[in-house]
């Protein structure tokens, strides 16, 4: 099976399937800040796994119109309260569109909450991050699942995620044995793999029968890979037709020259 539509097929078929939200899209509302008066400030590591993760996210869930994927963007989460007020690394919505893009998301706006949030741990943010907010994220906002992660190879391994049981409580999930964790909320597993040309500890999500979901580089690698065989079977065809016919012409050369030695 090609190994392109196979994937289309796979992605179909592992889609989270979810109602549509009761609010309605919402660019801006006055008053809330977009920006805040800090410049941003990351490392390549937290560079290339944020852009790598947020590109993953976006193709695989491309085919679904209802999924909002906000990079590093605030959500304001209590009506008339601006401190009330986050900005994760990544954050997944499910039931609301897709377009046209926010400058901030507004819980009680879109009628709904992010259903997964990603933050890839600092020095100035890990305590927080592994911390207050993971009440702030489950218990305030109503998020389904929260992640950390440390994507710099040189600081020790760190990947865990909580999830919001349906009784309200706030439960660790236990990763498996390769240090993996599987996302119930996204359908999707993630374990990290160790890139020593970038030195980064990159989180990769996959689909829950392994199929890796491909980044932007691997999946033109593989429409190249897929054009390469379909270029070499048409050749091979092209070349199995010619030697048919150079057989068929010799059959039938054969065949005259056996009627010309019977009437003679």
């Amino acid at each position: 099976m090609d190994t392109i539509n196979d994937f289309g097929f796979k992605q179909r078929k592992y889609m989270p399937v979810f109602p549509k939200a009761n609010g309605k899209t919402t660019v801006y509302i006055e008053g809330y800040p977009c920006e805040d008066d800090e410049p941003m400030s990351a490392t390549d590591f937290h560079g290339e796994q944020i852009n790598t993760l947020a590109d993953q996210f976006k193709r695989y869930f491309a085919i679904n119109k209802l999924v909002h994927i906000g990079i590093d963007s605030f959500i304001y989460y209590s009506e008339g309260d601006i401190r009330k007020c986050v900005a994760p690394d990544i954050h997944i919505v499910f039931g609301v569109s897709k377009y046209p893009l926010r400058r901030s998301f507004y819980t009680w706006a879109e009628g709904a909450a992010p259903v997964a949030v990603f933050e890839f741990l600092s020095d100035a943010t890990a305590r927080q991050d592994r911390t207050e907010k993971v009440g702030v994220y489950l218990k305030d906002i109503g998020v389904q699942e929260y992640f950390v992660h440390q994507p710099e190879l040189k600081k020790p391994a760190e990947f865990r995620g909580w999830r919001q049981e349906p009784s309200g409580g706030i439960v660790e999930m236990e990763p498996d044995a390769e240090g993996g964790l599987f996302s119930e909320a996204l359908n999707l597993y993630f374990r990290w793999e160790e890139q020593h040309h970038t030195h980064v500890r990159l989180l990769r999500p996959y689909l829950p029968d392994g199929t890796p979901i491909p980044t932007s580089l691997e999946e033109q690698y593989l429409k190249e890979a897929a054009e390469a065989r379909a270029e070499t079977a048409e050749a091979r065809a092209e070349e199995e037709a010619f030697r048919r016919q150079q057989a068929e012409a010799e059959l039938e050369k054969l065949r005259s020259q056996l009627a010309k030695s019977q009437q003679s």
